[in-house]
């Protein structure tokens, strides 16, 4: 019998619906407030709260949590790219808030959580660009609208081993989707570029002791649900948690369909491939200092590797061969957050990202070719609390190529872009 990932997906949300609905006759345990998404990675370890009575819970129906946020944007770009590209004026190499000089929804997002006791469950609905670019046509098969949904079991006796089944966001990065969970407005070019968005399949973790935690994943390759590599993808994570630092490693191998990333078109082709075998690698690693409540900083750095065997393409006047090859991509980033006021904080973040031409994908106007090319950027971002729930950002960012990357007006090309962006985000959460 054949199995359709929608309708896996569509009996995961009855799944999902069915729990809440149970657990909502059971008495919700205390546990301490967040507003942070569950996936996000970038948070400070939380100083260890006094004991208080558990309060009342306000965005929760017995121990299924209700959370989410709306985020909102206006850009302006110096270069002021024209109407000329599929989704219209964008910022080059922006992720999820790339429309510019207008208004846009990055996205707004609805979350349902049930925490593991032994069985839990949690989805992820998703609206807006961020949606669309998640969910980018031929490169995924998933419903629209569903960032994650999953089932865990964590079993009482298991010292602490979760497993969790279904559709998950990635392991790898130092930025999450959410945009209120990082530190910059913008996502990066390493969130972007380097590392996928999700995965479909399973995963495990568990302690090895109280500060290490180690993981292993099987899933359906990059940012997919059905199957269509001929193979599946297998993850390692390991998260070592100190008082002063966090370490987090993620190793990805598999087979992918495409050479290129997040749904592009192979090395130097111009139609689609067939018979093309890929394997990929993914390293990434994160470091995050924690030294006090005022300060933090990160180092993330990133390596991708395909390895492409020989394949041919339909180039719209006959068949082009193209030969065995290996290309890489790396890059590396730092950021340093200081919280100057109680409601205000300052962040800077700079990268540095190396393509041989899979991922950013710069053609060659001589040859028509797909070329490799290095890219940096440098953010500058002040963040504001107005009220509890609603955040704002203001940033400054700079990125610049050794190539006539970004585009300018309408036909032109230049190696650089400044761009001026102003985010509103109005969140809410369990507060238990």
């Amino acid at each position: 019998m054949e199995i359709k990932p929608q309708s896996v997906l569509q009996g995961m949300a009855g799944a999902i619906l069915f729990l809440a609905i149970v657990a909502g006759a059971q008495t919700p345990a205390p546990a301490p407030s967040s507003t942070t998404a569950p996936d996000s990675t970038t948070a400070a370890p939380a100083a260890p709260a006094a004991a208080a009575p558990a309060a009342a819970p306000v965005w929760s129906v017995g121990t299924v949590d209700f959370s989410g946020y709306v985020d909102a944007y206006y850009s302006y770009n110096e270069n002021r790219p024209g109407n000329f590209g599929y989704f219209g004026q964008v910022n080059d190499l922006y992720n999820f808030d790339d429309a510019t000089d207008q208004f846009n929804l990055e996205a707004a997002k609805l979350t349902l959580n049930h925490d593991p006791d032994p069985v839990g469950a949690h989805l992820d609905l998703i609206f807006g660009r961020t949606n669309s670019l998640i969910h980018c046509g031929a490169c995924d098969t998933t419903l629209n609208y569903i960032e994650q949904a999953y089932i865990s079991v964590k079993p009482p006796k298991a010292k602490g081993f979760e497993l969790d089944a279904g559709q998950f966001v990635t392991s790898a990065g130092d930025e999450v989707i959410e945009t209120m969970s990082n530190w910059s407005y913008s996502h990066g070019l390493l969130f972007s570029y380097a590392i996928p968005y999700y995965h479909f399949g399973v995963r495990t973790s568990i302690p090895v002791s109280k500060v290490w935690t180690l993981g292993a994943q099987v899933v359906n390759g990059w940012n997919d649900v059905a199957n269509n590599n001929g193979g599946v993808t297998g993850g390692f994570t390991s998260a070592l948690v100190k008082p002063k630092y966090t370490w987090n490693v993620n190793y990805y191998v598999g087979p992918e369909p495409e050479s290129a990333g997040k749904g592009m078109t192979p090395y130097g082709a111009t139609g689609d491939p067939t018979n093309q075998k890929v394997v990929r690698n993914l390293f990434d690693t994160t470091f995050l200092l924690t030294p006090n409540a005022k300060f933090n900083a990160y180092v993330n750095y990133d390596y991708g590797q395909n390895k492409n065997s020989a394949y041919s393409y339909y180039n719209g006047g006959g068949t082009t061969k193209v030969p065995e090859m290996s290309q890489h991509w790396q890059g590396i980033a730092v950021s340093g957050r200081g919280q100057v006021t109680p409601n205000a904080a300052l962040v800077v973040r700079y990268e540095y990202f190396y393509d041989q031409g899979t991922q950013t994908q710069y053609v060659n106007p001589k040859t028509g070719l797909i070329a490799p090319q290095t890219l940096d950027e440098i953010t500058a971002t002040y963040e504001y609390k107005w009220v509890e729930g609603l955040l704002m950002r203001v940033e400054y960012r700079r990125d610049w190529s050794d190539k006539a990357y970004f585009q300018k007006g309408t036909y032109e090309t230049n190696t650089s872009q400044d761009t001026a962006t102003v985010g509103l985000i109005a969140f809410f959460g369990p507060k238990r």
